[in-house]
């Protein structure tokens, strides 16, 4: 056992929090596969078991199988489990634990908090978890107080309320589960105007990082926020409102519906209108939303807003000949170095993704299979409706881009790398660019 503790102490960071993610969806596959879980006229096999599994620790809200109607409300609970602990976080939730124990979190565990939350340092670390754990807490309780005043006129009391339940943890974390059966997701609330409101309210919280909530709830002043903050928010808004347009110009829906998809394109899959009616110009839209994603050190994934607006301002320094900078503060180079390297890995990923499903599923078009993918990538769950019928190859693809995209490509490439870096260089030498 002593040996054990040694040699997980000498593992780096992104190593145990990947291996934390994998442990958790196996433990999930296999609780979702007991008698207890699954309805007795259902029948689930192992792959859509750890596909559910998957989807569900990793937020994305992807389905092979609708969750109400093969799973008992044991097997629906797992599912809310595995959502809440996959958004906020296997280390976050762990640290909890331990401090719900009255124990003390070791200088390992705040390491792995930092790489987890994606923050610099580890200075009260102790209270920024307490703090995250108890605004889950708060936005959930709200939400589910306003989605049971919905689901309450539909279904008896106890129902709802499961609903409700259920509906918020999935909504908060990002994650577009629902478990109202008939793979219908929202689209019989397409023009409920509360729900629609509170699901988005959720998804956006959901998506903007604990960090920042916590910024703006300090600061209460745009001016004073950290840069983080503010091009977090900018970033957030200027594509909610770029989404809304795009997608009420080429699609036949309502204005409270393109704002709703727009907000859900975000890394949170719920859809009032059926995706696979829209038109290639609406689905290009929200494959464009779902590769940027939600915020770092939110409940979502995707490339994240904040390494889109860096990319974003470097193409604006290009033409201006200035440094790369925001709200009268230079970026560092470190900074876009990094937000390269995490867009081009994670092109790269769904590139060799949709090739592999473009082999095994010759039968849909590319625009759909690169949807599915994006959508795995981006931890959304948005889907045409081709998910449940792909082949087992296919969905073990979409299970590697979860986890990918969840953990997140840089993590997930570098976590083997545990050696300094080299203090020799090679002699400089400039290369032709366009």
């Amino acid at each position: 056992m002593e040996k054990l503790m040694i040699q997980f102490k000498k593992q780096p960071p992104g190593r145990l929090i990947a291996a934390g993610f994998a442990m958790l969806i196996l433990f999930g596959a296999v609780l979702l596969l007991l008698p207890l879980s699954v309805r007795g006229d259902a029948e689930v096999h192992f792959i859509d078991a750890l596909f559910t599994s998957t989807s569900a620790v990793c937020v994305t809200g992807l389905i092979a199988i609708d969750v109400a109607d093969h799973f008992t409300t044991f097997g629906q609970a797992v599912v809310a489990v595995l959502i809440q602990v996959g958004g906020l976080g296997v280390t976050s939730i762990g640290v909890g634990l331990i401090l719900a124990a009255r124990k003390n979190v070791g200088l390992k565990g705040r390491i792995l908090l930092k790489e987890a939350l994606n923050i610099e340092g580890i200075k009260g670390m102790i209270r920024l978890v307490k703090s995250i754990l108890l605004m889950t807490l708060c936005f959930e309780l709200m939400g589910i107080v306003l989605s049971f005043l919905v689901f309450v006129q539909d279904y008896p009391v106890l129902k709802a309320l499961w609903i409700s339940i259920f509906h918020s943890i999935a909504a908060f974390n990002n994650s577009g589960f629902d478990i109202l059966g008939g793979l219908r997701n929202l689209i019989p609330y397409q023009n409920n105007i509360l729900l629609n409101l509170t699901t988005s309210g959720l998804i956006i919280f959901g998506g903007l990082g604990f960090l920042v909530i916590l910024d703006v709830l300090k600061k209460r002043s745009f001016r004073k926020l950290t840069l983080h903050s503010k091009v977090v928010l900018t970033t957030t808004l200027t594509l909610l409102v770029a989404g809304t347009l795009l997608l009420k110009a080429t699609e036949d829906i309502t204005w409270l519906g393109a704002f709703f998809q727009s907000v859900s394109a975000r890394t949170a899959g719920f859809s009032t209108y059926p995706i696979g009616e829209f038109t290639n110009a609406g689905l290009f839209t929200l494959i464009i939303l779902m590769f940027i994603g939600a915020s770092p050190g939110s409940t979502g994934g995707g490339i994240k807003t904040s390494t889109f607006f860096v990319l974003s301002q470097h193409v604006r320094s290009l033409f201006t000949k200035r440094h790369i900078s925001a709200f009268r503060r230079n970026i560092p180079w470190e900074v876009f170095s990094k937000a390269c390297t995490i867009s081009l890995l994670s092109l790269l990923l769904v590139c060799v993704g949709t090739f592999f499903l473009c082999v095994l599923e010759p039968e849909y078009s590319f625009v759909q299979l690169l949807f599915e993918e994006v959508s795995a990538f981006g931890t959304v769950g948005l889907s045409t409706g081709i998910t449940p019928t792909l082949s087992v190859a296919s969905k073990l693809i979409l299970i590697f881009t979860m986890f990918a995209g969840r953990v997140g490509t840089f993590t997930l490439l570098t976590m083997w790398i545990d050696r300094p870096a080299p203090s020799v260089r090679y002699t400089e030498e400039s290369v032709s660019i366009g």
